[in-house]
């Protein structure tokens, strides 16, 4: 896969740099009185409202106007949205160079110059990329170490991007491979993998189960990086490159988008990515198990029993619940660790329907045993402007899980709930004693929004970060 280009940003505080004047209904009329009457009267023609990331092009190089959408949003206290606020403008506004009222806090330039740079993104694998005009001068408060480390941020999201958009005849689980074998070289990073039939003698049967019907062989890749002395933190990604559903096949219009199922796995690479380019003080592992959920003769079947690594049997109750099977393995993988038990574990997935009937496709769902835990990441993510939402771990749905034939069933008996007992489901796999983390997310952006264009999206990992920042610290 070939890197993504980020925008160019530029150094230049020359004269010739056109200011962006964040407005808000409150401020309007007096900014209006600092322009030309050619811009002034513009403005007033075109009756320019200052909605929420609204922008107005001026004549007479009098720069731009950027809606703020109320007078208690400003450039020195930004709220949790107002992060994007730049997020329509590099592909917008016209060619040169522009500039952004001064700012002296630099988290608060970082997160308006991360939304411009992630919302330039597209998906242009395929396509002849769009040029870019408009350049960004870098924000004074902004010192060269923090803006490499944006940009270096930044390129996380925009290769998870291409990795969920990715059709499945070109990202299988051979190419997540190479990616996390990329990433360790690059990183100093020891990186393995298991594959195919190899994943049973490595006691990874669901792994297996799920992936063996495909052409493409199933595979259990692990990254390990960072001081043994340090807080240990294990991320684990659902990595279905492409989702059948099996034999309980789903429909055309079900399937077309189902190269988006290893949204999970993309993000987690994008996050531990992210805590390697930053060096964060943690003993990373990362997780991956990645598999085509296929069809042909050795397709697992509705009502087969398969012996989970944990040694739990498990009844696949649907085929198309399969990214909870191969999570579980890996979960029981992930706390086994020779008595080092990982001091944080965050899985996330594309894993249900249910979570976006309850929250929409813009909000991933949290799911934590402990409370306190889930608040301080949603307070992270919230602060990072990527927000996700807590669900609860309902104990009394854990029946719904029963089978009369094995140990667990895959999937609930009831249509209502199935986020709720997919969480339940992973919870089987994880110790009462590690604190785990577990994200359902749609990885999608189903509209353009600024900072956030139409397509795959690492959603909750710029929030991630933030947490992880501070973890164990």
């Amino acid at each position: 896969m070939s890197t993504p280009q980020l925008p160019i940003m530029t150094d230049a505080g020359t004269g010739t740099a056109l200011p962006i004047m964040a407005v808000t209904t409150e401020s309007l009329a007096g900014v209006l009185q600092t322009l030309t009457p050619v811009a002034r009267d513009y403005a007033v023609a075109v009756d320019y409202r200052p909605e929420f990331a609204n922008h107005l092009v001026l004549p007479d190089g009098q720069g731009a106007l950027l809606g703020l959408a109320s007078p208690t949003k400003t450039i020195v206290n930004l709220t949790e949205t107002s992060a994007w606020l730049l997020g329509n403008l590099a592909r917008n506004l016209p060619a040169g160079d522009w500039v952004l009222p001064q700012t002296d806090n630099a988290e608060e330039a970082e997160q308006l110059v991360m939304g411009w740079i992630l919302g330039f993104y597209r998906f242009a694998k395929y396509k002849k990329p769009i040029a870019q005009k408009a350049r960004l001068v870098w924000p004074q408060s902004l010192s060269a170490a923090r803006r490499d480390s944006i940009q270096k941020r930044a390129l996380e999201i925009y290769n998870a991007r291409d990795r969920i958009n990715s059709p499945a005849n070109d990202l299988g689980p051979a190419e997540l491979a190479a990616a996390m074998q990329k990433l360790a070289a690059e990183n100093n990073a020891s990186f393995t993998e298991i594959v195919g039939d190899d994943l049973l003698r490595a006691n990874f049967p669901l792994v297996h189960a799920v992936g063996r019907a495909s052409a493409k062989p199933p595979r259990l890749l692990e990254l390990n990086w960072g001081d043994d002395a340090h807080p240990r933190v294990t991320l684990v990604g659902k990595g279905v490159t492409f989702d059948s559903g099996g034999l309980d096949i789903k429909s055309s219009s079900g399937m077309i988008m189902m190269r988006k199922d290893m949204g999970g796995a993309a993000a987690m690479i994008a996050l531990a990515a992210m805590v390697m380019v930053d060096r964060l003080p943690l003993r990373l592992r990362l997780i991956v198990p990645a598999v085509e959920n296929m069809i042909d003769g050795s397709a697992m079947r509705p009502s087969d029993i398969v012996t989970s690594r944990s040694g739990k049997t498990v009844e696949i109750g649907n085929t198309d619940a399969e990214g909870r099977l191969i999570l579980a393995d890996a979960l029981s993988y992930a706390t086994e660790d020779g008595g080092r038990l990982p001091q944080l574990l965050i899985d996330a997935a594309t894993l249900t329907g249910a979570a976006r009937v309850a929250l929409g496709p813009e909000l991933p769902g949290l799911f934590a045993r402990d409370r306190q835990l889930a608040a301080r990441v949603q307070a992270a993510c919230e602060a990072a402007s990527d927000p996700v939402w807590p669900m609860p771990l309902w104990a009394g749905y854990r029946r719904q899980l029963n089978s009369k034939n094995a140990e667990l069933s895959s999937v609930g008996d009831s249509s209502y709930n199935g986020a709720i007992t997919a969480a339940l489901f992973l919870a089987e796999f994880v110790p009462p004693t590690v604190p785990w983390l577990h994200l359902d997310m749609m990885a999608w952006n189903q509209t353009n929004r600024p900072g956030r264009p139409e397509g795959g999206e690492a959603q909750a990992v710029l929030g991630l970060h933030r947490f992880l920042q501070g973890f164990g610290g």
